[in-house]
């Protein structure tokens, strides 16, 4: 299988980190005692103390990075907040603490009170903060009312999402105490030990108070939210096995996973090739894993100099999370969508996404030395210059980082992104794909029975149902994204109509729509809020076909899939769901994506809306400001213009927007002629998720679709993609350089001859013959012939369930220059056959070089 520089480096610490856990658990085990801790490596020079005072360096500062005016805007914004909450405090009513939460059925009234005294407390610890002994005092009082009324009743509690009892208000409480302990000393000396015990009790999905590691509820990034509140509370107790007992299971986030093997079962975060999965299936790099890197960077910041661990054991594997897992996500300081989940639905920008990756690289940066720290901070500097938007440093949340921000930006590093600007990422064990050129980026998003199709949960990304079906999002550079992307490109664009899906005819109603809830309640049929049920068929279900996944050549790849219905209609086909469970078919498609330097050339084949339904496929969907100068032009396969009226089909469209300075180009290989629709919509964000504002988006949108009848015949099409295309160059592809060699349900492939290339993805058992190559069942393979003879190929088993994949180049024998591990290479009559063991690689290409003998 084959592993980048980066991702070797950092598996091999994961590796010892893995080994460093075990040895912390047996010192925290039952029995053990304060005598047995004294005997374990390092112990003696361990320091409680030192994690409190670290603690409160991270989140309130130090005396030299808040004299900084780098920092003071920063500091202002925190002042302005407390003095916020402490008016809402002075005009409360009865059951509230805070004016407009009325607490005892809200939890998230409930935990937001607890973060407003989290924030009031914070700002007593900046210098020059107004009275702040008084307002110490309220915070103290009000951690103890809120206690007493509303937290500390088991039996009145745990109401409503399980986050805020085990992660939210915990988090918040157990810095709040960290910041005001000399205070809490003074006047409540108890109330940490109190809460400690009641946050334990609430800790209701793990065992006996503690982290259960074969809890669903307690993986990756939640795992990291848990283990960090624990080890700040095992430091305000002084209870040294509550420390390395937390410190222990939060080791283990760092181990990569290998789906073969999963340790407790547990498939949630980082993957050799990059990927990361939270809730199970769900591909979540900018949300839940950029929640998981900036809780693990804290983690290093407040271990650091404790003695608990070596101060380097943790840095090697959140490098390579950054270089591996989210540097190929971020174009331009904007974060992809394909990695969201249901956070593609909030107001929050990409751009506000990647301002937590900024901090936390900026201060990992500062926990490496030499090549590896001029690698990041050359990356921060990267992202602040090629980002539309500048990104706000305030919105860090330690005053150091901001200070460290200023000093990087100010250095003499060079700017530099951590990957090539030619690349290709092959995230396939979350089913997401990006390829990189100068001037684009091209991020696309599948689904199989790995992974789930979408993700909706709490009333967020209502009208998700065609994310995963190959969605794509074409990133043009030098733009301002929020003008094509982000929650208005969700709220002006059908769902339907995705760029890139293929979806069936029809009404579909939201969750909330068909059970006037926020997910289905059956809880005699196993539905509940936050039940395993309710994950598989109504909050993120997977779809039901194995084939979704493809190969990488160097900076080239090929992707493919077989889209499929969810798990939830295949349940309730089979008779195994409620009768008043709504679940919906999916219309049926083979596509293949081939991606090239100037080109992704897309293949669809068997497209149907199945049971007689109509079915629309999208090339793609643009959206622009209300006036923008959007223009569509063309030309006929004769040379003649295009003509919005006419009815013959196009070999080219060009889509341009002046006032962005951007333009895509369609050329139309195959297939029926593309209805093109330019026209202004008006939609508001909270059509996409219940708590945005009712506010009304109005833009230009531009679609571009072939459209089929209810009962037509399977579709076949194939077009290009082009960015930044211009007419001349749209109109050169009437001389090559693509030409498609087959478009079936069986076999996609086609050749791009300027490039030497050839791409294919074979779909079912049998052999598959596409030029040269033979390839013996389902497989995707990329070909490419350099100068002198010499031949590359990538050869990866999308459906990750094959020992084998033997491909056959035909024509004079070749010899082995290099391989993979795995890779054999022998010569057959006609030709030279290459047999890949692909048993475990998890969808992962290997890759050898042929050559002809001389």
């Amino acid at each position: 299988m084959e592993f980048s520089r980066r991702s070797a480096l950092s598996v091999i610490p994961a590796a010892t980190l893995w080994a460093l856990s075990q040895s912390l658990r047996a010192e925290a085990a039952p029995g053990r005692g304060a005598a047995a801790s004294h005997e374990a490596p390092g112990s003696s020079e361990r320091n409680p103390a030192a994690l409190l005072t670290n603690t409160v360096a991270v989140f309130a500062g130090t005396a030299e990075s808040n004299a900084r005016p780098e920092v003071a805007p920063r500091l202002a914004s925190l002042r302005v907040t407390a003095r916020a909450r402490l008016a809402a405090m002075d005009g409360a009513g009865p059951d509230e603490l805070f004016e407009g939460l009325p607490l005892g059925t809200s939890d998230s009234n409930l935990s937001t009170s607890y973060q407003y005294l989290y924030e009031i407390a914070l700002a007593t610890r900046l210098a020059g903060t107004d009275d702040t002994a008084q307002a110490r005092r309220r915070v103290v009082d009000g951690l103890v009312r809120l206690h007493d009324g509303w937290f500390g009743d088991q039996s009145k509690g745990y109401y409503g999402n399980w986050f805020h009892w085990e992660i939210g208000i915990p988090a918040h409480v157990t810095k709040t105490l960290v910041l005001l302990g000399e205070e809490i000393a003074a006047h409540r000396p108890e109330l940490p030990a109190t809460y400690i015990a009641s946050m334990d009790a609430y800790l209701r999905n793990g065992k006996d108070g503690d982290v259960d590691l074969d809890s669903r509820f307690h993986t990756g990034a939640n795992l990291a939210d848990i283990t960090t509140n624990r080890i700040l509370q095992g430091a305000l107790l002084g209870d040294e096995t509550r420390i390395t007992k937390a410190l222990a299971d939060q080791l283990t986030v760092y181990s990569t996973i290998d789906p073969y093997r999963p340790r407790h079962g547990v498939t949630d975060g980082f993957y050799a090739d990059g990927s990361f999965v939270q809730h199970s299936s769900v591909a979540y790099t900018g949300s839940y894993g950029k929640g998981l890197l900036t809780r693990i960077v804290q983690t290093v910041k407040i271990l650091d100099g404790t003695g608990y661990l070596p101060d380097d054991s943790l840095v090697g594997v959140v490098r390579g999370w950054v270089a591996d897992g989210f540097a190929p996500l971020i174009f331009e300081g904007w974060m992809m969508e394909i990695v969201k989940g249901r956070a593609v639905s909030r107001t929050g920008t990409g751009y506000a996404d990647v301002a937590a990756v900024v901090e936390a690289v900026v201060d990992l940066s500062a926990h490496t030395s030499g090549s590896e720290a001029e690698a990041l901070q050359g990356y921060v500097k990267h992202v602040r210059e090629t980002s539309k938007v500048a990104l706000d440093p305030t919105s860090f949340v330690s005053p150091v980082s901001i200070a460290r921000y200023a000093d990087i930006l100010a250095s003499p590093v060079p700017a530099r992104d951590l990957g090539p600007a030619a690349s290709h990422s092959a995230f396939n064990a979350m089913d997401r794909t990006v390829h990189r050129r100068p001037g684009y980026a091209f991020a696309l998003a599948r689904s199989s029975e790995r992974v789930s199709k979408y993700e909706y949960m709490s009333g967020e990304n209502l009208m998700p149902w065609f994310q995963g079906d190959g969605a794509h999002y074409l990133y043009l550079s030098g733009v301002d994204q929020r003008q094509a992307f982000g929650i208005d490109y969700f709220t002006a664009v059908p769902p339907h109509r995705l760029a890139g899906v293929t979806a069936p005819a029809g009404t579909r109603r939201t969750v909330p729509e068909l059970y006037g809830n926020l997910w289905y309640d059956n809880p005699e049929r196993g539905f509940t809020s936050s039940s395993e049920s309710q994950n598989t068929y109504v909050y993120f279900p997977r779809a039901t076909q194995a084939f979704s996944g493809g190969a990488r050549l160097g900076a080239y790849g090929v992707a493919g899939l077989v889209q499929s219905d969810d798990a939830a209609y295949a349940a309730q086909q089979a008779g195994t769901l409620p009768a008043d469970f709504v679940a919906y078919r999916a219309a049926g498609a083979t596509r293949s994506w081939l991606m090239f330097d100037d080109e992704i050339l897309v293949l669809s084949a068997g497209v149907t809306g199945l049971a007689g339904r109509a079915v629309t496929t999208t090339v793609d969907s643009r959206i622009a400001a209300p006036s923008a100068p959007v223009a569509v032009t063309g030309a006929l396969r004769d040379g003649s213009p295009w003509e919005a009226a006419g009815t013959a089909p196009p070999a080219w469209l060009r889509y341009t927007d002046e006032a962005q300075g951007t333009a895509v180009g369609y050329v139309f290989l195959a297939g029926p002629a593309p209805v093109v629709a330019l026209g202004t919509v008006t939609r508001s964000r909270r059509l996409v998720r219940l708590a945005n504002a009712d506010t009304a988006v109005t833009k230009r949108l531009f679609t571009l679709s072939y459209e089929q009848a209810a009962g037509g015949r399977p579709l076949a099409a194939a077009h290009a993609l082009v960015p930044n295309a211009s007419a001349q160059q749209l109109s050169s592809y009437a001389h090559g350089p693509l030409s498609v060699l087959s478009n079936t349900v069986r076999l996609q492939a086609a050749v791009h001859a300027r490039l030497g290339i050839t791409a294919a993805n074979a779909f079912t058992p049998g052999t598959h013959h596409a030029g040269r190559l033979s390839i013996d069942g389902p497989a995707s393979v990329l070909l490419r012939r350099t100068g002198g003879g010499t031949y590359a190929i990538a050869v990866s088993d999308p459906t990750t369930k094959r020992r084998t994949v033997s491909v056959t180049l035909h024509g004079r024998p070749l010899r082995r220059v290099s391989a993979d591990t795995g890779v054999r290479v022998r010569h057959v009559p006609g030709g030279t056959r290459v047999d890949v063991t692909t048993h475990h690689a998890y969808g992962g290409s290997f890759t050898a070089i042929l050559a002809e003998r001389p």
